[in-house]
């Protein structure tokens, strides 16, 4: 229960679809990482969100 999405409100409308593509893009960032345990890489994550913030706002390069 890493994202604890029993205790999450949103259960009508787009809302637990909307929770659920932002869990999976969090998993998906992590393995793109190289984390190996998603569990621990977003417990870090949530302890230090100013190095997230950072690496989603960075540039990333585009191939042509």
């Amino acid at each position: 229960m890493t994202f604890r999405e029993d205790l999450h409100q949103a259960r009508t409308g787009n809302g637990p679809a909307v929770i659920a593509t932002l869990r999976n893009t969090a998993i998906g960032y992590h393995r793109t990482t190289g984390a190996t345990n998603i569990a621990r890489a977003t417990r870090n994550a949530y302890r230090r969100p100013h190095d997230l913030i950072a690496a989603v706002t960075s540039s990333y390069p585009t191939t042509q």
